[in-house]
C-alpha cells in the first residue's frame, strides 16, 4: 500500500476537524464503492481499452470508469467533472486520486473514454453485465414485465452553426403539448422493480413498436399504460403465455365506465413501479435532457444511466 502524501492528509483533515460528519455525498459514494461490480464492468471494457507500451501510458481503466460514473451521478459535463474532482476531496477519494502524486484526468481524457464506449456500443454491454450481476445476487427476472417509455428532451433551437435541429431527434405530441427529443423505452420486472431491457428511439416512434424488444419471452403477465392497449398480438408473438394486463381506454359515458376505471387503477398499482426507474434516471441523475447530438451518443448514456439506476434501486438488497 502506498504511503499517503501531504495532499491526502490535508484532504482527510488529519483528524483536526473533529465536528465534521459524513455528508449525503460521502454516504452515497461509500455505498456505491461497495455494491458496484467494478471487476465485472471493467472486464467488459478491457478488451477495447488502450494498452500500455504504445506511447503515453493510459490512465487506469477502473479509475476512468469511476470518473465516468461520477459524471452520470452528478450530471456533469466533461470539464465540470474535472473541476469537481479538483474541488472535492470526497470525489477524489472515490476515484482514487492523490494530488500529491498525480493529476486529475482532464476533460479530454474523459471525452476519449466516453467516445470509446460509444464506438464499441459498450453502454448496452454494461447494462447487460449489471443485470447479470444483480441476478447473481438473487434479484431474478420474474414472470411479470411492466413496459413504458419516457421522453428525453433535446434543444429545439436552430441558433447554431448548422442552423438546424438535431436531425436524429424528432417531435411528438403528448396530450396538448409538443416535445422534441428522443424516447427511452424500458421493460421492468414487476416484482423487483428493476429494468431488464431498454430501447432508445426518436420521440416520434410510437411506444408499441419496441414492445417485443422489451419482453424476455417468459412472461405470464404484461403491464402497460393505454399506449399499449390492443397490442395483444405483439405480446403473444414474443411471450405466448403472457396475459395482457395493459390499461384499456375508458369510454366516457359508457355504462361500465366506473368499472373500467376501477380495473385500470388496480393495474396501475403494479404499473407505477416503472416510474421509480424513470425518477432515478431523470431526477436524480439529471437525464431529463440530452447532452450530445445524435441518438448513438445519448443511447450510450441512457443505457449506463439505467444500469446505475438498477444498482441504486437495489442498494438495500445488495448491502444485505
Amino acid at each position: 500500500m502506498k504511503q499517503q502524501t501531504l495532499a491526502v492528509a490535508a484532504d482527510e483533515n488529519a483528524g483536526f476537524e473533529q465536528y465534521r460528519r459524513p455528508t449525503k455525498r460521502d454516504v452515497f459514494l461509500a455505498t456505491m464503492e461497495k455494491i458496484v461490480p467494478w471487476t465485472s464492468l471493467c472486464g467488459v471494457i478491457e478488451p477495447h481499452y488502450p494498452k500500455a507500451g504504445n506511447g503515453r501510458p493510459p490512465v487506469g481503466l477502473e479509475r476512468m470508469l469511476r470518473m465516468y460514473f461520477v459524471q452520470h451521478w452528478f450530471n456533469l459535463a466533461d470539464a465540470a467533472c474535472e473541476d469537481a474532482l479538483l474541488d472535492s476531496a470526497a470525489l477524489r477519494r472515490f476515484v482514487g486520486i492523490d494530488l500529491g502524486r498525480e493529476r486529475v484526468p482532464d476533460a479530454t481524457t474523459l471525452l476519449k473514454f466516453r467516445r470509446l464506449l460509444e464506438k464499441h456500443k459498450l453502454g448496452e454491454a454494461l447494462f447487460a453485465k449489471v443485470g447479470e450481476a444483480l441476478q447473481a445476487q438473487g434479484l431474478k427476472v420474474g414472470i411479470g414485465t411492466i413496459v413504458d417509455a419516457t421522453i428525453i428532451g433535446a434543444p429545439s433551437s436552430t441558433k447554431n452553426a448548422d442552423k438546424q435541429r438535431d436531425p436524429e431527434m424528432h417531435q411528438t405530441r403528448k396530450g396538448k403539448q409538443w416535445f422534441f427529443g428522443m424516447k427511452l423505452h424500458i421493460g421492468v420486472d414487476s416484482q423487483t422493480g428493476l429494468a431488464h431491457s431498454a430501447v432508445v428511439t426518436a420521440a416520434n416512434v410510437h411506444d408499441k413498436h419496441p414492445l417485443p424488444d422489451l419482453l424476455h419471452g417468459q412472461e405470464q403477465r404484461v403491464y402497460g399504460d393505454c399506449a399499449y392497449a390492443s397490442q395483444g398480438k405483439l405480446i403473444q408473438a414474443k411471450a405466448p403465455g403472457a396475459l395482457d394486463l395493459t390499461n384499456k381506454t375508458v369510454r366516457s359515458g359508457s355504462p361500465t365506465e366506473e368499472l373500467e376505471r376501477m380495473v385500470n387503477r388496480g393495474k396501475s398499482r403494479v404499473r407505477s413501479r416503472v416510474e421509480h426507474v424513470f425518477a432515478v434516471v431523470k431526477k436524480l441523475w439529471g437525464f431529463g435532457k440530452v447532452r450530445y447530438r445524435g441518438l448513438a451518443k445519448n443511447a450510450t448514456r441512457a443505457f449506463v444511466a439505467t444500469a446505475l439506476a438498477n444498482i441504486f434501486l437495489a442498494r438495500r438488497s445488495l448491502q444485505a
